[in-house]
């Protein structure tokens, strides 16, 4: 099937929620992906464009020997502060906004997913995107599955996702809800490539 007809796709959810395994799916099935996570990643590495700015807005102590943002003890300060997240916001948004404009005006498929953690909370965002697709589970799932990565604990898990929006403002902004809890990987592909099918054959 030539999935041409819905151009823009707006993928988000809660962390832990098991969007990025519903992003690389739409991968396999021929989307081009804007993850914004990852352009992140790229503008606070050693040596990344958001660095000059942070070290501004932050000081040296977030910045480590190798030029790179402490995104540790970043992330347990922003989501301990709401002030420190604003302003961390301020200075990477913009900058996230503009790569990843760049990234999907370069893209050759016919779908662009954008990968965005804070959909939900923008409506710049949202007037971006056609469709927006939201990847929702229960909170005791998402802190188990954010548990088995490096350097998270409990109480970590439950201060980011306290910090996020709850669930329901995100379902309410949703074309399409997968409740990805206890389903499986096969059943997860599954929904996945039927909503594929779905939007690429109903277009806008």
């Amino acid at each position: 099937m030539a999935a041409t007809r819905v151009a823009r796709i707006g993928l988000t959810g809660g962390i832990g929620s098991g969007k990025s395994t519903v992003a690389s799916t739409l991968v396999r099935l021929g989307a081009a992906l804007v993850d914004t996570d990852a352009i992140s990643r790229c503008l606070t590495s050693a040596g990344g464009a958001a660095i000059p700015a942070l070290r501004v807005e932050f000081g040296d102590s977030f910045i480590m020997s190798d030029g790179a943002l402490d995104r540790d003890a970043m992330r347990q300060l922003a989501f301990a502060d709401p002030e420190v997240r604003r302003r961390l916001e301020a200075v990477l948004h913009p900058m996230i906004g503009e790569q990843a404009q760049h990234e999907a005006a370069s893209a050759t498929a016919g779908v662009v997913v954008f990968d965005v953690p804070l959909l939900a909370d923008s409506s710049v965002w949202r007037r971006r995107v056609d469709r927006v697709l939201v990847v929702d589970c229960d909170t005791g799932t998402q802190i188990a599955r954010v548990c088995t990565r490096p350097g998270w604990t409990r109480d970590l898990a439950a201060q980011v996702i306290a910090a996020q929006l709850p669930r329901e403002a995100r379902r309410a902004v949703a074309d399409a809800v997968i409740h990805n809890a206890d389903i499986g990987l096969d059943t997860l592909h599954r929904e996945v490539a039927t909503l594929w099918q779905l939007w690429c054959s109903a277009g806008h």
